[in-house]
């Protein structure tokens, strides 16, 4: 019986754009419109959490506002053990993902409160102030056209509240053209227009010798067997080879500068010289210690005072040089001094 193939999977993977890789997965990207929760990278590809942890989190960031998200109220919905789910909500714990308090309502009943961060690296950056708004001017008003009256009206006498009107209407105006102390606004994007700071340079050896430069041109010619998308022009080949020379100058394999270069592309790769010449210049690694440097450091030599025998009472006492101890030299000074 022949394996069944799924036709709409197979039709959506011939009209993915470019070369598809030989080996690994391959994704096919079709955006949510409805039902979806955003996970970011940092949980997703977690160097420390286990698989658990991060499912678990990502289900827990699915769930509504005000879920039950206790061992007790997964355990029910989930087919993993209590033993399981505890570890991975305390591996959340520990990496600042969920925070578990108690906190006593005011009826005195004391509760545990589950506090979920989808991005807790975002709560240690400076957060931002937006400043305050400030006021407009107010627009002139135009008196109107006053009637000539023949008698004026006579005055009211001022009430207790209204005498003190005035001082106060006076203190708002002060205030309102009061110099306001406003936080700076530091922006943690910059925007579009900002001006991009200058590339680094493409490291290059100390001496380009034949051998380096037949060695650079091989790997970087020889990319696109491992990674069909990494497919170099001749141009983008010699402005590199410098800075491949100089990881092979530093005792880089030739696998391992391979594997740092071709790891983890972008989904659309429209620009492989670009992401070379990036992780060429960022990932350099430092050249390697002699073996002068890796020795140990020498240690501070201590020099330590030798007992000597007292010359006066025969007990022992610490001293450069042998003679008689405290006590038997202030006795001598002593008996010296009243002859």
């Amino acid at each position: 019986m022949d394996t069944p193939h799924n036709t709409a999977l197979m039709r959506a993977l011939t009209e993915l754009p470019g070369p598809l890789p030989a080996r690994g997965v391959i994704h096919i990207a079709i955006r949510h419109t409805d039902r979806f929760t955003v996970v970011g990278n940092h949980l997703a590809q977690h160097p420390s959490l286990s698989t658990t942890a991060v499912g678990l989190a990502v289900r827990i960031q699915s769930l509504p506002q005000g879920t039950e998200i206790g061992i007790k109220a997964l355990t029910a919905r989930l087919p993993e053990g209590e033993k399981l789910i505890a570890a991975a909500l305390r591996e959340l714990e520990a990496h600042g993902y969920l925070q578990r308090a108690r906190t006593r309502l005011p009826n005195g009943r004391i509760v545990t409160r589950t506090v979920f961060c989808n991005q807790p690296a975002a709560l240690l950056r400076p957060r931002a102030v937006a400043p305050l708004p400030q006021r407009r001017p107010a627009a002139p008003q135009i008196p109107a056209p006053q009637t000539p009256e023949l008698e004026p009206p006579a005055p009211e006498p001022p009430a207790p509240e209204a005498a003190a009107a005035p001082a106060d209407v006076q203190h708002d105006h002060e205030d309102e053209h009061a110099p306001q102390a406003n936080t700076p606004f530091v922006p943690l994007v910059p925007p579009p227009t900002a001006p991009k700071p200058p590339r680094p340079p493409l490291p290059q050896p100390r001496e380009l010798t034949p051998e380096l430069d037949r060695a650079a041109t091989a790997l970087l010619s020889d990319l696109r067997r491992h990674a069909p998308q990494f497919v170099l022009s001749e141009n983008d080949v010699r402005q590199l080879v410098p800075a491949v020379a100089a990881w092979l100058e530093r005792d880089a394999h030739p696998d391992t500068i391979r594997h740092t270069l071709t790891t983890d592309p972008p989904q659309l790769l429209r620009h492989p010289a670009k992401l070379l010449r990036h992780r060429l210049t960022v990932l350099l690694p430092p050249p390697l210690p002699g073996p002068d440097e890796l020795a140990a450091p020498a240690r501070p030599r201590v020099v330590v005072t030798p007992f000597q025998t007292c010359d006066g009472c025969e007990r022992a006492f610490r001293a450069p040089t042998p003679g008689r101890c405290r006590d038997c030299r202030t006795e001598h000074g002593t008996a010296q001094a009243a002859a």
